[in-house]
């Protein structure tokens, strides 16, 4: 490698860690979307309710999101590396636990597993990523190359599942994980270097059981309502899910090391951008929940076809 006042370039083993680390970046994304349309055909072997057919699609990205700053702790502390791979090889078990499910129940916890194990697996690469890549403009060019598998992943699930779909069980959908896993697994530990945090804070465990319980009751009731109406179990859940979010927040406020740095929110910028993520996110999965449905049980057309006249939709809103 040559080096210049602004750091080392990489060499050809750091772009082979970088192509390493973008496969299951690709794949996370597109566990988001691959699903949607499978929901017509695993609803016709597995029959859920309406409620079990919601935790089925949504239990995969709740689950990222509330382990997603607890694993990123977690892996300064105990090393990047390592829960990557611990991550990866969870990751692939579920996915196999998935594409098997018997019934609605186990696909649901199969799907859990699996954003908690993504959860382990987005931040660890975007770490390694930067200790790979020390010279500026490289390190800007990579995690662009991340960010655009994430993107391109999120496009490209509706088209792989609907190619899978066209030939095979709703099942084969998950199994797109195992041997991308597997070969993470078997180059990791040769094309990735192990990095901690230099100076990792201790993991708050109430935080962390705060942040994921508050999260999951206030959705649990949201879905009891849309189920059942505004009954007393759905607002007491919904009211259990607001309390609990506020002593998470509160609690923060008095921590050394909080699991959430609440000051990021003093930036306008920050806060304004991350609202309108929320808001498209919000919107986009609505209508693609529905939108797979639709073009296949009233339109009639293949799961192939529905995939791909998704695409457009799905990449304006990447753009």
């Amino acid at each position: 490698m040559t080096t210049t006042h602004t750091g080392p370039r990489a060499g050809r083993r750091q772009w082979l860690g970088l192509a390493v680390l973008a496969l299951p970046t690709l794949l996370i994304a597109m566990d988001m979307t691959v699903l949607h349309l499978a929901v017509p055909a695993l609803t016709a072997d597995l029959a859920p309710t309406g409620t079990e057919l919601l935790w089925i699609t949504d239990s995969y990205g709740f689950l990222i999101a509330g382990t997603l700053i607890t694993m990123g702790t977690l892996g300064d502390r105990i090393g990047r590396r390592r829960l990557l791979l611990i991550g990866s090889a969870a990751f692939g078990v579920a996915s196999v636990l998935a594409a098997f499910s018997p019934t609605a129940l186990t696909l649901i916890l199969s799907r859990a597993l699996l954003g908690v194990a993504g959860a382990t697996l987005m931040p660890s690469t975007l770490s390694l990523i930067r200790t790979l890549f020390t010279h500026p403009r490289q390190r800007t060019l990579a995690v662009s190359v991340w960010m655009t598998c994430f993107a391109a992943g999120t496009a490209l699930g509706p088209v792989v599942g609907g190619i899978l779909l066209h030939q095979f069980w709703w099942g084969s959908v998950f199994l797109l994980g195992v041997p991308v896993m597997a070969l993470l697994l078997a180059t990791g530990p040769f094309l990735l270097p192990e990095t901690r945090g230099e100076r990792a804070a201790g993991l708050d465990l109430i935080s962390v059981l705060l942040s994921l319980t508050a999260v999951l009751t206030a959705v649990y009731g949201i879905k009891h309502l849309a189920e059942h109406g505004p009954t007393g179990t759905s607002l007491v859940w919904l009211a259990t899910g607001g309390v609990l979010g506020v002593v998470f927040v509160r609690r923060q406020r008095t921590l050394t090391h909080p699991l959430l740095d609440l000051g990021l929110f003093r930036n306008t910028t920050f806060t304004a951008s991350l609202l309108a993520q929320t808001v498209t996110v919000f919107a986009m999965s609505g209508v693609m929940f529905f939108q797979g449905q639709y073009l296949q049980l009233v339109l009639g057309l293949s799961p192939l076809d529905a995939g791909l006249w998704m695409l457009p939709a799905v990449a304006a809103g990447v753009v």
